[in-house]
Parts: C-alpha cells; sequence; structure tokens
C-alpha cells in the first residue's frame, strides 16, 4: 500500500518526462493517473455549466446543447493541434532532442492563435444564425445568441488549452496539463454560480454568465500553461526565439494537426446532424440528450486517460527505436480500459434514471436522458478498445488512418442509420441512440485491424 501511494503521490507531482525504459504497468500508471485528472476537469466545465443552466430553464439548457454541438468544431481543431503536439513532441523526447521539442512547443502557440482568432470573429458575427441552422426555435435563439457569442469568442483560450495539454502530455508532463485544468475548474466553480444567478453588487447574468465564467477559467489555465512552460519545467521551458516561425517544424505539425482536426471534425459533424435530428422532437429531448451525453463524457474521461497514455508511450517508444515496446504498451492500456468499462456500463445501466433526474425535473427530458444513456453504454465494451488503439494511430502521427475510419463508421454508418430508424421507421430519438454504439462498435473492431497491420510502426513525423 505504501509503494502505490508513493507511485500515485509521483505521478501526480509529475516527476519523469521520458518513458522508454522500465516497467510498462509503471509508465501508463505514471501517465494516466494526471491524464485522467487533466480529462475529469475539463468535462467538469461541462458537467458544471449544464448543472447550473439546469436551473434556469429548460431553454437555457437546449441552447447550450445546440451551442456546443457548434462549439465542438472547435475543440476538433484544437485536439488535432493538441494531436500534432502529442505525437511531434513524444517523438522528439523520444529521441532525446529536448531543444527541437521546445521549438515544436513554441510552433503550437504560433498555429493556435493563427487558427483561433478567425474563427471568434466569425462565429461572434454569426452566433444567431448558427443557432437558427441548428433548429433552435425562437426563444433558444433570443435567450442563446450571447451565449454562443461568448463561446466563440473564447475559440482562442479553447485551442491554446488544448494543444499546450497535448504538448504537455507528449513531454511526459501531463501533471502540469492537470494542475492547469485543476487551477481553471475551480475558477469556473466559483464563478459560474455568482455569474449566472447573481450575487450581491454581481447581477445575474444567466446562461451568457456560464459562458463568460467558463471563458475567464480556460484562461487562467492557459497562464498557468504558459507560466510552467516558461518559468518551472526547465527541461521544456521554451524562450522567445523558439517563437519565431520555423518552417519545417510548422509544415510537420500541420500535416498531422490536419488529418487530426479532420479526423475529429468528421466524428463532430456527425454529432450536429445527430442534435439536428433530434431537434425535430421538441426541445425536451434535445436538452435530455444533451444532459445524457455529457454523464456519457465525463464518466468516459478515466478511459480517455487511458487512451491518451497509450499515445504518449507509443509517440516516445517510436522515437526510441522500441516499436515492441509501443505495441505491448497498446494493448495493456486497452485491457485496463476494458475492465473499468464494462464495470461502469452496468453501474451507468440501473442508475440511468437518477444520475439524468439530478440534472433536471423536466419529465420529458429525463425520458429521454434515461433512454440515451442505457442505449449508449450498451457499447462501452467496444470503445474500451477502440479508443485506445485510435489515440495509439494518432500519437504515432498516422492520423490517415484513424480519419478515414471516422468517415467511414460516422458518416456511412451512424447519420444514415440514425436518420432512417428516427425519421423513416418512425422509432423516434432512440433511433438515433441505437446509431451511436453500432457505429462506435465498428470503429473499434477497424482500428485494431489497422493497429495489427502495423504499419503505424514506420510512420515519420
Amino acid at each position: 500500500m505504501k509503494k502505490w501511494f508513493q507511485l500515485l503521490r509521483q505521478a501526480l507531482r509529475g516527476s519523469e518526462e521520458s518513458f522508454t525504459d522500465g516497467s510498462i504497468n509503471r509508465a501508463i500508471f505514471l501517465l494516466s493517473v494526471p491524464m485522467i485528472m487533466e480529462m475529469v476537469m475539463e468535462s467538469l466545465f461541462a458537467v458544471v455549466d449544464i448543472f447550473f443552466v439546469s436551473k434556469i430553464s429548460i431553454e437555457a439548457v437546449a441552447t447550450v446543447g445546440l451551442t456546443e454541438s457548434v462549439i465542438t468544431l472547435v475543440y476538433s481543431i484544437a485536439i488535432g493541434l493538441s494531436t500534432a503536439a502529442t505525437a511531434t513532441i513524444a517523438r522528439r523526447i523520444g529521441e532525446g532532442n529536448t531543444a527541437q521539442a521546445r521549438r515544436a512547443i513554441g510552433q503550437v502557440v504560433l498555429i493556435s492563435l493563427a487558427i483561433s482568432f478567425p474563427i471568434a470573429l466569425f462565429g461572434f458575427v454569426f452566433a444567431g444564425d448558427v443557432l437558427s441552422m441548428m433548429g433552435a426555435d425562437p426563444k433558444v435563439i433570443q435567450t442563446g445568441t450571447i451565449f454562443a457569442q461568448i463561446q466563440f469568442l473564447s475559440a482562442p483560450v479553447v485551442i491554446l488549452l488544448y494543444s499546450l495539454s497535448g504538448a504537455l502530455r507528449g513531454a511526459g508532463a501531463a501533471a502540469t496539463a492537470m494542475r492547469s485544468l485543476i487551477v481553471a475548474n475551480c475558477l469556473n466553480m466559483i464563478l459560474g454560480p455568482i455569474l449566472i444567478f447573481g450575487f450581491g453588487p454581481v447581477p445575474a447574468l444567466g446562461v451568457a454568465g456560464a459562458a463568460i465564467a467558463t471563458a475567464l477559467g480556460r484562461s487562467i489555465g492557459v497562464g498557468y500553461q504558459l507560466y510552467s512552460l516558461t518559468r518551472v519545467n526547465t527541461a521544456l521551458a521554451f524562450v522567445l526565439r523558439d517563437l519565431r516561425p520555423h518552417r519545417e517544424t510548422i509544415i510537420a505539425m500541420i500535416k498531422v494537426a490536419t488529418g487530426g482536426t479532420v479526423q475529429f471534425l468528421i466524428s463532430s459533424a456527425s454529432w450536429i446532424f445527430l442534435t439536428r435530428i433530434l431537434a425535430e422532437f421538441g426541445s425536451d429531448v434535445v436538452a435530455g440528450y444533451t444532459i445524457a451525453i455529457r454523464v456519457i463524457m465525463f464518466t468516459l474521461l478515466p478511459a480517455w486517460g487511458l487512451a491518451n497514455a497509450a499515445a504518449t508511450l507509443v509517440g516516445q517508444n517510436l522515437g526510441a527505436q522500441k516499436p515492441e515496446r509501443a505495441a505491448l504498451s497498446v494493448w495493456k492500456c486497452a485491457s485496463y480500459n476494458l475492465i473499468f468499462l464494462v464495470g461502469l456500463s452496468v453501474f451507468m445501466f440501473i442508475g440511468a434514471e437518477h444520475i439524468i433526474g439530478w440534472f433536471s425535473p423536466n419529465v420529458e427530458a429525463i425520458h429521454t436522458g434515461k433512454l440515451a444513456l442505457r442505449v449508449l453504454c450498451l457499447g462501452y465494451g467496444f470503445y474500451a478498445y477502440g479508443m485506445v488503439v485510435i489515440q495509439s494511430l494518432n500519437g504515432a502521427g498516422d492520423t490517415r488512418t484513424p480519419t478515414i475510419l471516422n468517415l467511414i463508421c460516422f458518416w456511412a454508418i451512424e447519420i444514415p442509420l440514425a436518420y432512417v430508424l428516427a425519421i423513416v421507421f418512425n422509432l423516434g430519438p432512440i433511433g438515433v441512440f441505437i446509431s451511436v454504439p453500432v457505429a462506435e462498435s465498428f470503429l473499434a473492431l477497424l482500428g485494431i485491424w489497422q493497429f495489427k497491420k502495423g504499419n503505424w510502426k514506420t510512420v515519420k513525423v
């Protein structure tokens, strides 16, 4: 017990950066613990927001759901950059080239800012039109436009938060990324209720207050990451010259990031289409689905932590010319993931109604959310392997293969199946819910097949 406590303390402190030697189980633990905590902290933004917003009105919840479905496109770009940062920097760390790793971090900052500012401007101008396009009713558009504008304006900090976290994970400094999210979430949880409901001289801003609190929290998180990179972590501390554009590094990172971004845009866009189909059945259904998705995202976080740990181990071990150690790390992460998610799915299925009811008293929303939760968690066993092997391919720098697999599973299977079951066969919302585990199961099987082929071992980053 004392040994495990010491190992846990070391994982949270973040004392290692290279995991190319020694026990694989120990490496998985030291990487996955802070990564799981980081994922939990990131998802807490969504859970905290939906918890407080649900106390305002059902239209407010629908506003969050519809806006977040579109904002997910921003997250896709952020995740694509994060994928490139993890793959590139992990490879440099595995090679023992910290100078190029630091330069890559500087280029991550430049690319993030260059991409995010146009998105922020576009979203601010057309926020109301975006909500209308998503099928929002006039009342939702009226209450939600300001929320959507603030969310779009925060695109630079969202992208930086993700991309810098990916850079830190690739370098094995996952604990720093974790702490940045802890700082950001603490501020969000304090400011959220104050700005939403008002306190003392602070007026009640409603759903807009949730967006402001989240934006401020994330901004402080980015500030902590930059401070840590420049002042605390001496091995990764980039300086001003690392911020100078370096053509070769930028091209290489954009190549990986483009695949990662397109990959996640494909999966994110599929969620937009699913939400659009559900909007045909009313705001109560969208609200129940939104709550269920937030719960699903939150409960899958430990699994994503293991998947991200696998990606870092793959990148670093490929850099150290140890592909077999990389593969073994992936299968171990996947087996641990399976044990966790199968157990969790039983709990989720049994407690679905109570879980959804904690977020909303609306009878229709509870009914829809309970149904969504029970159907979606049926695919947890496949998710366990799917998310690990897909992230591992990304960690190797092979973002092309997961992009193709996502295109097949989400656009050729999930979206058509959702429409046919829900609209053509008149199954309603359950038809949309069924399409998700079906598509994710195909993704897992195809991902395992591609990973076993081993082409990822020869990818150059």
